[in-house]
């Protein structure tokens, strides 16, 4: 039974940063700069990111594949990852529009919107690989 959690934490957490990547070397272009481009580092600091994409990934096992796992259900680890992503990205991107100047109302409903669909996608193709390779 650990097999298939530590699977699905693996293929998760590859999911995860690969379409993120893709969308941030993407969306930056079309959505950060034009709307928060002052606010932006001209590099990320880089550790910070691993250490988020880290912490991300070890709450949705906790939170979100064990459940789905135990329930046998891809559809239910793409629910709670979806819901997982909202929270999280709402929290990020609500605490920035009442707290910093110049935070953009855009940038936060479309990073909200962002943050639920690849945590969905990733929970679900992660558990639905870790079920096929077990």
């Amino acid at each position: 039974m650990l097999k298939i959690y530590a699977l699905a934490s693996l293929f998760t957490f590859l999911v995860f940063i690969i379409v993120d990547f893709i969308w941030l070397a993407n969306a930056t272009r079309f959505l950060y700069k034009p709307h928060i481009g002052p606010l932006l580092l001209e590099k990320p600091v880089l550790p910070a990111a691993a250490i988020f994409y880290i912490l991300y990934v070890f709450g949705l096992i906790f939170l979100v594949l064990k459940p789905a796992i135990d329930a046998n259900s891809v559809i239910n680890a793409i629910w709670l990852g979806g819901v997982f992503g909202l929270v999280a990205y709402g929290t990020y991107d609500l605490t920035n529009l009442a707290t910093i100047r110049g935070w953009s109302v855009t940038v936060t409903v479309v990073d909200m919107v962002w943050g639920a669909f690849l945590t969905g996608l990733s929970a679900g193709l992660g558990v639905w690989i870790a079920f096929k390779f077990n």
